[in-house]
This record gives structure tokens, sequence and C-alpha cells, in this order.
């Protein structure tokens, strides 16, 4: 596998809780990804307000890829985000940038709205970053590709010590490239 596994587990401790990351199960875990999807604040920049159908089908084709796997971010056992590590260096973003071997690449949802707007999301983004970075030895940085007009995930993303390199015209949005790079 090309991307951090659940032989590596993540655990943080945070204020709020335990947080771990475990791999999602596209029918078990259905139900909270479909409605973190389909809450108008998420599907404005995810746009995936899909039928449970869809979701589910989605779910299947990130838990298949040979270089993206799809998390579940919980707090004390409850499901709270949606996250697909994946190496950047062999996704679709590559052709859009500068890319260096064995890049990771990190994308985040926080499902239910009492998790977001109290600065979670950059602890969580630190806390899984230096996770990637320590399981994949040879990675030199994480980067990153939020909405330009996220400006709360942009700015969770810099306060995570990610810094915004430039702009990037994607297919389907015009991103904030984000970088962390590896501590020397």
């Amino acid at each position: 596998m090309t991307t951090p596994s659940s032989t590596t587990p993540l655990r943080s401790d945070l204020d709020e809780g335990v947080f771990t990351l475990r791999s999602v199960d596209p029918v078990g875990d259905l139900a909270a990804v479909h409605a973190w999807m389909n809450d108008p604040e998420v599907a404005r920049f995810w746009e995936m307000p899909l039928p449970e159908q869809q979701i589910e089908a989605y779910l299947r084709e990130q838990r298949a890829s040979a270089h993206s796997t799809p998390y579940l971010g919980c707090i004390d056992g409850t499901p709270m985000s949606y996250w697909e590590l994946y190496r950047a260096d062999l996704d679709p973003l590559a052709a859009h940038y500068a890319a260096k071997p064995r890049d990771a690449g990190v994308h985040l949802l926080l499902g239910p709205s009492d998790y977001r707007g109290r600065g979670l999301g950059a602890r969580l983004l630190r806390a899984v970053s230096d996770w990637q970075l320590s399981v994949q030895p040879y990675a030199e940085r994480v980067v990153a590709e939020p909405d330009v007009r996220n400006v709360r995930s942009v700015r969770a993303f810099e306060r995570a010590g990610f810094r915004k390199v430039r702009e990037l015209d994607l297919p389907d949005k015009r991103a904030a490239f984000m970088v962390r790079e590896r501590s020397k």
C-alpha cells in the first residue's frame, strides 16, 4: 500500500478527547458520510450532495484505489470527520504542480457542524500530517488543495503549518495549493 495503513494507527490526545483514524467501512459508515456530504456547508466545497448509493460507490472506489485511502476520524470513538490520505505524486493532481516523488496528500471534511469553527481542524491537520510524514519516511512534504473560496479551510491548513504556495486551476475548482514540509 502506498498510503498510511491501519497497522500504524494514529492516536492523538486532544482537549476534546482521543482522536483516532480508522479505515472507512463503505456500508457501516455510509449514513454518517452521506449526511456530511449532504450538509450544505460541506456540499458547497466537496460538491458531492449525492444519494446514498452514489456515496457508497464513491467510498468503495476510494477503498479500491492504489494510491488513496479513506479514513474516518473519531473523537473518543465517535465519528466526526472524513479523510482521504493519498500519494499526491500518483494522483491526477500531480499534473497541476511540480510533484516530488512520494508527496503525500490530504483531503478533510469535518462532519457534524458542532466540530467546525473551533480551531479543531487545524489541530487535526497537524496531527494527521505529522502521522503521514512519520509513516512515510521518504515523503518530504504533505500537500493539499482546498477550494480558495473555503477561507476557513485555508486558514486551518495555515494554522497546521501548511503554507499557501500559489493558486491552481483544477478541473473542478480554483484551489489554494498548500504545502507542509518535513521538519529537518
